[in-house]
């Protein structure tokens, strides 16, 4: 520090430097746990406000539960799989961050039409007032949950990549 009390541009810099590069981990039990958080409290919410038992419902079952789930098939896939394929680290980010929504997108639209159509068949739907609603939470989790997982797991493999990369200069 100067004499003012307030440090100089120089000093910021050492400072800087001598924190040195964070690297980023992709825990993937954190990640599923934000995965079922994030739109179970943004639905939550969304029922609180329009007083909708049904939406506050789901918000905890089909929203959130759906959502953990498809966040945890991908982000043990990418954990295991994802490194090896070239493209996914080379691509800018958010066309991979937008490629995994759309296939998470159709996962849920997939997984909404095989729940319907199965309990369809063994239960009657008239019974059941939440299988209405998968066609629109399933595909709307797996959008949310394969953009959060994407999207940090790219983050800590540049993150890690790039400091590597650094250590070697």
């Amino acid at each position: 520090m100067n004499k003012t009390g307030y440090p100089s541009k120089a000093e910021s810099l050492i400072d800087i430097k001598d924190a040195g590069p964070r690297t980023k981990t992709f825990v993937l039990w954190r990640e599923v746990v934000m995965a079922y958080v994030s739109p179970a409290i943004m639905a939550g919410i969304g029922g609180l406000v329009t007083a909708d038992k049904g939406l506050q419902f789901a918000a905890l079952t089909t929203i959130g539960g759906t959502s953990a789930l498809i966040a945890l098939m991908l982000g043990l896939w990418l954990r295991i799989r994802g490194g090896r394929i070239r493209w996914l680290v080379a691509v800018p980010h958010l066309i991979v961050v937008g490629l995994f929504a759309l296939m998470g997108a159709m996962f849920g639209l997939c997984a909404a039409w095989a729940t319907s159509n199965l309990l369809g068949i063994i239960i009657p739907i008239d019974n059941l007032a939440w299988v209405d609603r998968v066609w629109i939470d399933f595909p709307l989790s797996g959008v949310i949950a394969s953009t959060i997982i994407t999207w940090r797991w790219r983050l800590a493999v540049k993150t890690n990549f790039s400091s590597k990369g650094e250590d070697k200069k």
